[in-house]
């Protein structure tokens, strides 16, 4: 804090003792330690309180930034398995169209072979060949 040697401390007593005397000087030195010690008390207990404030504001930060990753991996889990549930649904209505699409192919098909005249060979019968394929 001061960085004050033996020099100045004797320089100081000698200036004390010429203005104060002899009498004063003992009561001087004793108020100005208490005033010294009250001042250094306050000054290391301020020093704690605001080390004690870094810390909390510290640990604060961290609790936040926990928090902010626990929601996340909260809400990616909550996605997974929502994503999880709707799975078989969307299979399921995957499956129902490709079954609709198959069905109206089938139905094309068959109306394609309704609607084709059976081939007839050269005696005028039917040519059975061609539909056992």
């Amino acid at each position: 804090m001061l960085d004050i040697g033996f020099l100045e401390l004797l320089i100081i007593a000698v200036v004390g003792l010429l203005v104060l005397g002899p009498e004063r000087l003992p009561r001087a030195a004793r108020t100005t330690g208490m005033w010294v010690g009250k001042i250094k008390r306050t000054v290391s207990s301020m020093q704690r309180e605001v080390s004690a404030q870094l810390e909390a504001e510290d640990l604060r930060q961290k609790l936040d930034d926990q928090q902010k990753k626990l929601d996340d991996s909260l809400n990616k889990a909550k996605q997974d398995v929502e994503s999880l549930a709707d799975a078989p649904g969307k299979q399921a209505r995957q499956v129902e169209r490709q079954a609709a699409d198959a069905s109206a192919r089938l139905d094309d098909a068959l109306e394609t072979l309704r609607e084709t005249p059976p081939e007839t060979g050269q005696d005028g019968k039917k040519d059975e060949t061609s539909h056992e394929r």
